[in-house]
């Protein structure tokens, strides 16, 4: 990882400006926030085909960050308009997808303004959008935390413990029918404090390059407390 993104630190949400007209998408690291896309709408509200384009063009716009592990995502829209409403039932009607299973999202929503980066500055310095990101992250990393579990309690032996089992199953590539990387799950101490972090930046790396999903759990929710159980770093598998 390129000193630009020690800066940043790590992934935590995603965020969605949404107004009349278009919509910005931002990642929030835990130290900034970094402009992703900008969604035009193509028409206007009352077009109900142009009303459609644009939300999908919103979840097509969000699908790589999704695919990176990142299933956080905050939606603002200004003081009295439903802008967020809409797309909540966007989502609800055509990608069910994201409201169950493993891999599940955990959407919440925020009135405030989040186009400009003055806005969205302003926005997540204010404590309840704070305390909206930590309900948000607990909620996503609690359905890693049941993830987790379950393959535990398999006997596929879906969980690598050690750096040096995570780095051997992501660096090679398994043999037919064996299980493959899904997750890379740490928690924020273990690459804060790791000996080896430049060992670890490299694996992560390396693992969102071959699109696993790689998640940075804070130490203190519920799942980091599990992980740290394990040992700070787990790699979860999935059979093929």
């Amino acid at each position: 990882m390129t000193p630009k993104t020690y800066r940043r630190g790590y992934p935590v949400a995603v965020l969605i400006g949404i107004e009349q007209t278009q919509a910005v998408l931002w990642k929030i690291f835990s130290h900034v926030a970094k402009q992703e896309a900008t969604i035009n709408l193509n028409g206007n509200r009352a077009d109900t085909k142009a009303l459609y384009s644009f939300h999908e063009a919103i979840i097509n716009a969000l699908r790589p960050t999704l695919k990176e592990g990142v299933r956080s995502i905050i939606l603002a829209s200004p003081q009295k308009t439903s802008y967020s409403q809409e797309f909540m039932s966007h989502l609800k009607a055509h990608h069910a997808w994201l409201f169950s299973g493993a891999n599940k999202a955990t959407i919440n929503e925020i009135t405030g303004s989040a186009v400009t980066p003055t806005q969205v500055a302003n926005l997540t310095s204010t404590q309840t959008f704070k305390q909206l990101i930590t309900e948000t992250t607990t909620e996503e990393t609690e359905n890693l935390r049941e993830l987790l579990e379950k393959r535990l309690s398999t006997a596929d032996h879906l969980v690598l413990f050690s750096l040096e089992e995570a780095e051997n199953a992501i660096y090679t590539k398994p043999p037919p029918g064996k299980p493959v990387p899904e997750y890379l799950l740490l928690t924020d101490n273990y690459l804060a404090g790791n000996r080896r972090k430049n060992r670890v930046h490299r694996l992560m790396q390396i693992a969102q390059n071959k699109q696993i999903k790689t998640r940075i759990v804070n130490e203190e929710s519920p799942a980091g407390a599990r992980l740290n159980q394990l040992g700070g770093l787990v790699c979860l598998l999935k059979t093929q």
